[in-house]
């Protein structure tokens, strides 16, 4: 589910704003959010059916702030979401879809892995797409402060869908955060990248998989996805590496890594030119990766780092990949720890965001910073013994 606030709407969300201020009266701020609507060049008809019987869902709010699955580590969570089962349907889907994926190869230049992946995570090949009016969620989240910026406009994308015959307000049905389709899409992003694959007239994300799948290629080719090169790469790590030279801060040509010893564990590793990062999750002692540029896109689509970090490894598999090796990591922190451990660093002077048990990349980048000062192994994995340590 892509994030994303385009230029245009970032210098127009000012003046949005100040026609329909996030919080306050409900029934106010729609007659903002209508009053735009109008002012855009829609018609009063067809935005007061749009916005005909719209209500808050408090569901949404409580499964907005409810996001724990993703304080869980590398390894849980991608053995959570990875099954046998998974993996078996992911190949028979390619079998099935093999025109379209090669379509999808052919004129976007995205490998069926990778799209396979996110179709099985978002929405288990399509059998789970969500039960929430997508209008009412967006509203929701709009009105509510906490991220503004991003739903607001996709309110009016949706409006514009409606305005095609593409959008119905009251049936319409998705994720509690407004993707709808099989591989969860925003309206905006619809509105962008959207394609008719099965070629009946109609960009149909919830029923038809050629639609969506075409319509997700598309979407990773305009944020960036370079055809024909890898993602992610399984790697083995040579005794004595700086682990601090890990992380996503840090790149080096392939051909760098590989003069440090640094070799593929299966196969070989990419074109010596390539830009690498490389990426332990779970610090020296778990599983390493060699991260390409095309790894970086996947956070255009999700912005957590385990989730991405999970679909990207999955893509692999899905395209031959062995099971990763998974070591012995240190134990990590629980929830609460994790929890801790921010407020003290946030207490060192470090910005690690939001205090939320999450270890993103600014608490990664700040646990870096502790363990170079206090002449630890720096990789970026934080234990009880650094939190004992603060």
């Amino acid at each position: 589910m892509r994030k994303l606030l385009s230029l245009s709407l970032a210098l127009l969300l000012p003046a949005l704003q100040a026609q329909a201020e996030c919080g306050g009266n409900f029934g106010q701020f729609i007659d903002g959010l209508k009053q735009e609507a109008v002012q855009q060049g829609h018609s009063p008809e067809q935005v007061n059916a749009f916005f005909r019987g719209v209500r808050q869902d408090p569901a949404v709010l409580k499964a907005d702030r409810a996001q724990g699955v993703f304080q869980k580590p590398f390894i849980e969570f991608s053995r959570r979401l990875i099954s046998a089962d998974r993996l078996n349907r992911g190949k028979a889907n390619a079998q099935k879809y093999a025109d379209v994926f090669n379509q999808i190869e052919r004129d976007y230049g995205v490998s069926r892995g990778v799209l396979l992946a996110f179709w099985a995570f978002e929405t288990d090949y399509g059998a789970f797409q969500g039960d929430f009016n997508t209008r009412d969620a967006l509203v929701t989240l709009a009105h509510d402060c906490r991220r503004p910026e991003l739903f607001r406009p996709q309110i009016f994308a949706a409006l514009e869908l409606f305005r095609h015959g593409d959008f119905d307000p009251a049936r319409t049905t998705g994720a509690w955060a407004g993707e709808i389709g099989m591989v969860q899409m925003l309206p905006r992003d619809i509105l962008e990248n959207g394609v008719d694959g099965d070629g009946d007239g109609h960009v149909t994300l919830k029923t038809s998989a050629a639609d969506a799948l075409m319509s997700g290629g598309r979407m990773l080719a305009s944020l960036g996805w370079q055809k024909g090169q890898p993602w992610l790469q399984e790697i083995t790590v040579p005794a004595g590496f700086d682990w601090s030279l890990s992380g996503l801060e840090e790149t080096r040509s392939t051909a760098d890594w590989a003069a440090m010893g640094i070799t593929a564990r299966q196969g070989q590793l990419a074109d010596g030119g390539l830009a690498a990062s490389v990426l332990a999750p779970q610090g020296h002692k778990g599983p390493v990766f060699l991260a390409y540029p095309n790894f970086r896109v996947y956070f255009e689509w999700n912005q957590s780092f385990v989730y991405v970090m999970t679909a990207a490894y999955f893509a692999t598999r899905l395209e031959g990949a062995q099971v990763y090796d998974a070591g012995t990591p240190d134990t990590g922190l629980s929830g609460s720890q994790m929890k801790d451990l921010q407020g003290k660093l946030s207490a060192r002077g470090h910005d690690v965001g939001k205090i939320d048990g999450i270890l993103g990349a600014n608490t990664r980048a700040a646990v870096r910073a502790e363990q170079a000062r206090l002449g630890i192994i720096v990789d970026g994995w934080p234990t009880p013994a650094l939190l004992s340590k603060l």
